[in-house]
């Protein structure tokens, strides 16, 4: 089975895509690899930000393996949080803070059309290949559900009547802007394994 590392510390990222890849791929964590470097996010893209994380990993360890980069975009916030989106408030993954400010910042705003984006850089037998997703839909104005993390409990992925934040896993990672990435990824392994 191919061994692939996923350069991310975040569990509740590596719990989605271990349940999308299931028994295709065997997913490694970056402590499976004993790698606790914190990995600094410094691109202003997504496409940059992935890249850093899957060049990091492949060039100090020499294994196959991919980086993300995910965030929210809101149209009436000019794209923003976008890569900002685990630090929009200022302290790195303070969900709630993160929310609060959006919602402020949508205060009388009726454009409240957004969608999660996701980037995943993959670096396979030395060279990079990326893959996206993207879901659209609008944000609430209050939250709703206990699920999911970041954003979830303000989004509402276009037709469907709740939020990520009130989806199983499973039906989130049906549909996600991460899962349609990560199809495309698994789509390109199967390729070349023939």
């Amino acid at each position: 089975m191919q061994q692939l590392v996923f350069a991310t510390n975040n569990r509740h990222k590596l719990e989605e895509v271990a349940a999308k890849v299931g028994d295709k791929i065997q997913l490694l964590t970056l402590n499976d690899i004993g790698c606790t470097d914190d990995i600094e996010e410094t691109g202003t893209t997504f496409h940059e930000n992935a890249s850093i994380k899957s060049h990091y990993i492949f060039e100090k360890y020499k294994l196959n393996c991919f980086g993300d980069d995910s965030g929210l975009e809101i149209d009436a916030l000019n794209g923003e949080p976008g890569v900002y989106s685990a630090r929009y408030a200022g302290e790195h993954g303070n969900h709630a803070a993160n929310i609060s400010k959006v919602l402020q910042n949508l205060t009388g705003e009726t454009n409240r059309k957004a969608r999660f984006r996701t980037v995943i850089s993959l670096i396979w037998n030395g060279e990079e290949h990326f893959f996206d997703g993207t879901i659209e839909g609008t944000i609430r104005t209050g939250t709703a559900g206990t699920d999911g993390f970041g954003y979830d409990p303000i989004f509402e992925p276009t037709g469907y009547p709740i939020t990520f934040a009130e989806m199983s896993m499973e039906q989130k990672n049906s549909i996600s802007h991460r899962a349609k990435a990560m199809e495309k990824l698994i789509s390109f392994l199967s390729a070349i394994d023939g």
